[in-house]
């Protein structure tokens, strides 16, 4: 099968990062099921996996946790062969650590992850765990469907970390993927959304949706925040989210990987039981409750396709933050 694959050993400058390559396709072994891929959306993870911002797991992985795709064998009982079916970031979890036995396997000590400890997406043909398989809302077109399973899940997770409330103001800073689809459940809370994000592109993307407000990077929301979630992974981000809070409010940070945090006031910015939480993987139930909703609402976010053999241009896309819409490579 042809895949783009990432070798962590070569030095491949920006831009080409991934090879093309014919590799066996694989062959799922018990409790797997083999996909044919259709659609695998391009997170903002895969970049800091070919950036080497992550630390290499595997010499050679194909890249991508937002895999649409068609059950070709395996698991006929709860997965027939011809089931549309989405697989996410998280691929498996040990179930026997404390925190998989205290309903936190999103923070498992043996975590599996698509596309970084084994291979994804970025392929023909993936095999997955079963157990870690969504089939897919009637009616969802698999195109649509990819950026939903990473960039909405998590989305949808971060909106949980920071205890959203119906009614209330919430700011989003950054808005690709992720926060333009949670601005739809926070809509759909009756939450005022205030966004704050670099790029006329964004600014101008997030006020179509709806926000009650949207700002630059240097600007700062005219109501302070119940909650907010920071999508760009950059620490000063966060800091300005945490001046727009109310007391007691929350932060949120959904990034995988952050720069470096500089220092801020504690008098001034964290003094009144502000706080700060981080944003680690989901679970299987936060995919599921998202997919429900993602049903009930439906959703049909704005994807730009690109063929295999243009992956590396579909990251630079990501990257340089120049599509009109979630990036989805389609084999």
């Amino acid at each position: 099968m042809r895949a783009a694959v990432f070798d962590s050993t070569s030095n491949a400058a920006p831009g080409a990062w991934l090879s093309i390559e014919e590799v066996p396709r694989p062959q799922p072994q018990p409790g797997e099921v083999l996909l044919k891929v259709i659609a695998c959306g391009v997170c903002r993870t895969d970049l800091h996996i070919v950036e080497r911002d992550l630390k290499p797991l595997q010499p050679r992985i194909i890249p991508g946790h937002q895999i649409v795709g068609e059950v070709i064998e395996g698991a006929r009982a709860t997965l027939p062969a011809g089931t549309l079916a989405g697989v996410s970031w998280i691929g498996g979890v040990d179930g026997d650590c404390w925190f998989c036995r205290h309903n936190m396997e999103n923070l498992c000590d043996h975590p599996v992850f698509t596309g970084y400890s084994v291979n994804g997406g970025y392929a023909e043909f993936a095999a997955v765990r079963a157990d870690f398989v969504n089939p897919l809302p009637a009616g969802l077109d698999p195109l649509h469907a990819a950026p939903l399973l990473c960039a909405g899940v998590i989305g949808f997770r971060s909106l949980r970390v920071a205890g959203v409330e119906r009614g209330e103001r919430v700011g989003l800073y950054g808005f690709g993927s992720s926060a333009s689809l949670a601005i739809r459940v926070l809509q759909s809370w009756d939450c005022q959304v205030y966004v704050v994000t670099r790029g006329e592109y964004h600014r101008k993307a997030a006020a179509s949706l709806g926000a009650a407000w949207v700002g630059d990077e240097d600007t700062k929301p005219p109501v302070a925040l119940d909650r907010a979630i920071t999508f760009a992974p950059a620490g000063k981000v966060v800091v300005d989210a945490l001046s727009s809070l109310r007391k007691g409010g929350v932060v949120a940070i959904n990034a995988i990987h952050l720069d470096q945090m500089p220092a801020f006031d504690y008098d001034r910015l964290l003094w009144g039981e502000r706080q700060i939480r981080s944003v680690a993987n989901m679970t299987r139930q936060d995919a599921r409750d998202f997919l429900a909703l993602v049903r009930d609402l439906n959703f049909r976010p704005a994807v730009v396709p690109f063929p295999l053999a243009e992956a590396n241009r579909a990251l630079e896309a990501v990257k340089n933050e120049t599509a009109d819409g979630s990036a989805v490579i389609v084999p």
